[in-house]
């Protein structure tokens, strides 16, 4: 009785560090094609780790750091990364970071495109849309996620407001709204840009 007590408190009281990290139950990690070949997406193994430095950080400046609403613009539909790991895998559908390049140099979500937010009407055509005399027929519009730093960046719901004004449907569009600082959070593979 004494030493079934010793090794169930011994049990009791070791980490879980031998336990797997997965997104899912039933996923361990998602492989994803992208420009440069195959990428797995998977969660930090150490159970230990935690985020630092701006990823930690709680409290910005608003403005310009506002928290966003939940849907940046009427038939937009937000989206987890569940829902985002799915997107990726689609070869149909496109990921765009919509963060400007020297934030998408820090890491990013694999599989993902970068168009800043600033630049995302000139990109259309990337999209499946053509230009025309009035601007741009998005009848051909490809469905999009975009994404940005979190639930505080604006990026990302001006990119969509300004591609909806320009004509993109807005039932193409997929809003990550908890964005790199969630990823970052879950212990998702980022992209090494630094490199």
């Amino acid at each position: 009785m004494l030493i079934r007590s010793i090794v169930a408190g011994a049990l009791l009281s070791t980490p879980l560090l031998a336990e797997e990290v997965n997104i899912t139950p039933d996923m361990p990690s998602v492989t994803i094609e992208t420009a440069e070949g195959s990428a797995t997406i998977s969660r930090i193994q150490d159970q230990a780790n935690e985020l630092d430095g701006e990823w930690a950080q709680t409290s910005r400046a608003c403005p310009p750091f506002c928290i966003q609403p939940m849907t940046p613009a009427p038939g937009v539909t937000t989206i987890g990364e569940l829902e985002l790991l799915d997107m990726l895998q689609d070869p149909d559908a496109m990921v765009i970071d919509s963060r400007t390049e020297d934030w998408f140099r820090t890491g990013s979500i694999p599989g993902a495109i970068n168009i800043p937010y600033t630049y995302v009407i000139d990109e259309l055509a990337q999209l499946g849309c053509e230009p025309d005399f009035d601007g741009w027929d998005c009848a051909g519009a490809r469905r999009v996620a975009l994404f940005c730093n979190g639930l505080w960046c604006g990026q990302s719901p001006t990119a969509i407001r300004n591609m909806i004004e320009a004509g993109y449907p807005a039932d193409r569009i997929f809003y990550y709204r908890g964005g790199m600082q969630s990823w970052r959070l879950l212990g998702l593979s980022v992209t090494d840009q630094t490199g």
